[in-house]
């Protein structure tokens, strides 16, 4: 079951527990004036509470940087594999790119670094492989559950209007497939927003910069304020892609929610 912050048509409560929600995370990140007292009643006895080399609000907008190219390439890989996997032409490699896909997954980003390091070098680039292979799962399984969920007879009742193969794709499946395929690209960014973190142990920068400073200098301070503004960010995409999933849900089926 979702929760009610990632229902977008629960009514006034939930739209302004949404917006308290966000405002809090705004003023946590953009403002030490109520960051640090709230830090300072939960660990009263750490002397430094505040991570000075780098600002907060500069981490965000990398770790936003890194999660957004990542994502992106991600789903315009992602989707153009399922589109072709799903065309007569490409269905053969079907099995292949869902085993493709699922290998990816096993895959535990500290080693694709470790794999991508030695050619990519140090920092940025090597960070983006490692999250656009991880991104790739569920964007590829859902575009392809997403198209293949689409009724046959609809695809035949398009082909007897006269539509060509791609006018079928553009016109019929893929906006009934749509809703998955959102769900798929929602969880891949959710995903990498979570392991963007460790693009910091090669430079990478990002909030798991501020995590590994704390737990090297074992302040608690650190890594709970770089956890809890991931965890933030996390919520919010996952909001913004529910409001885009809404968008394709029947008008009779969005009112019931």
């Amino acid at each position: 079951m979702k929760s009610d912050l990632t229902r977008p048509s629960r009514g006034p409560r939930s739209q302004l527990l949404l917006a308290l929600v966000f405002a809090l995370f705004a003023a946590f990140v953009y403002r030490s004036d109520v960051r640090v007292p709230v830090l300072q009643w939960l660990f009263p006895d750490q002397s430094e509470l505040v991570y000075g080399r780098v600002s907060l609000p500069l981490l965000v907008l990398q770790h936003i940087h890194l999660v957004a190219i990542s994502s992106f390439a991600a789903a315009v890989v992602g989707l153009s594999l399922g589109i072709f996997v799903t065309r007569g032409v490409g269905r053969d490699f079907l099995p292949l790119a869902r085993d493709l896909s699922s290998l990816a997954q096993t895959f535990p980003p500290a080693a694709v670094l470790a794999l991508a390091f030695p050619v990519l070098g140090f920092g940025f680039q090597p960070t983006l492989a490692a999250l656009f292979i991880f991104g790739l799962l569920p964007i590829v399984n859902n575009t392809i559950s997403g198209i293949e969920a689409v009724d046959p007879a609809l695809v035949e009742a398009s082909v007897g209007q006269g539509m060509r193969p791609r006018q079928v794709l553009l016109r019929t499946e893929l906006p009934l497939a749509a809703r998955v395929i959102v769900a798929g690209i929602r969880t891949s960014v959710i995903i990498n927003i979570g392991t963007a973190t460790i693009g910091s142990t090669i430079g990478a920068g990002g909030l798991g910069t501020i995590i590994i400073a704390g737990l090297v200098r074992n302040n608690t301070a650190f890594v709970l304020t770089g956890a809890v503004t991931a965890a933030g960010l996390a919520l919010i995409a996952d909001w913004s892609f529910a409001r885009i999933e809404s968008l394709f849900y029947d008008p009779r089926e969005r009112t019931a929610r």
